[in-house]
């Protein structure tokens, strides 16, 4: 049985939240945070290009931070963290290292055209979620909405970002060499 909540307590003819679809929702975007913050930091690492990993460090960094604002909004929310969700996603990160890349002593500039794709399609990720609480906040007094904006706005930026730097990688990996 799930657990139903009306949110905010008490209030008459608040709809129902199901806390329990919510939490396993959130626990799975916690695990895409999780593969997201260690890929972007892997790229930076690795990447070899200091104008590349110039624009990204800035990226990086909020990415850590929407991570962590995840985590306040469970909190808030009462949504325990389920540990082996963040572990999956850790190995979901490492296993994606794995990929074929043309290359086998040395890093491939597909590798890194590859891991700004992801990036961008957890970012798209992080944006609907930020969305689906932004919808939610309208009768749950526990989410703040201007936060909420705030998240939506700044994954939107980085969604532009990460699209310019992927079409700068796109030339990078794909331009013919002598």
């Amino acid at each position: 049985m799930t657990e139903q909540r009306t949110d905010p307590p008490g209030a008459p003819g608040a709809p129902a939240t199901d806390m329990s679809l919510l939490g396993i929702y959130l626990n799975d975007h916690l695990a895409g945070a999780t593969a997201g913050t260690a890929r972007v930091r892997y790229l930076l690492r690795s990447c070899g290009d200091p104008a590349l990993a110039d624009a990204l460090a800035p990226i990086a960094d909020e990415i850590a931070e929407d991570r962590a604002s995840l985590l306040h909004v469970m909190r808030r929310l009462d949504v325990p963290v389920r540990r082996y969700k963040v572990y999956a996603g850790r190995a979901a990160e490492q296993m994606g290292r794995l990929k074929s890349n043309g290359s086998l002593v040395r890093r491939s500039p597909l590798s890194t055209l590859w891991e700004l794709e992801a990036l961008r399609l957890g970012v798209d990720g992080k944006t609907a979620v930020w969305q689906a609480l932004r919808a939610l906040a309208g009768t749950d007094q526990r989410l703040d909405t201007r936060q909420l904006d705030d998240l939506v706005e700044r994954a939107r930026r980085q969604h532009t970002s990460l699209e310019e730097l992927r079409r700068r990688q796109v030339d990078v990996a794909f331009r013919a060499t002598s």
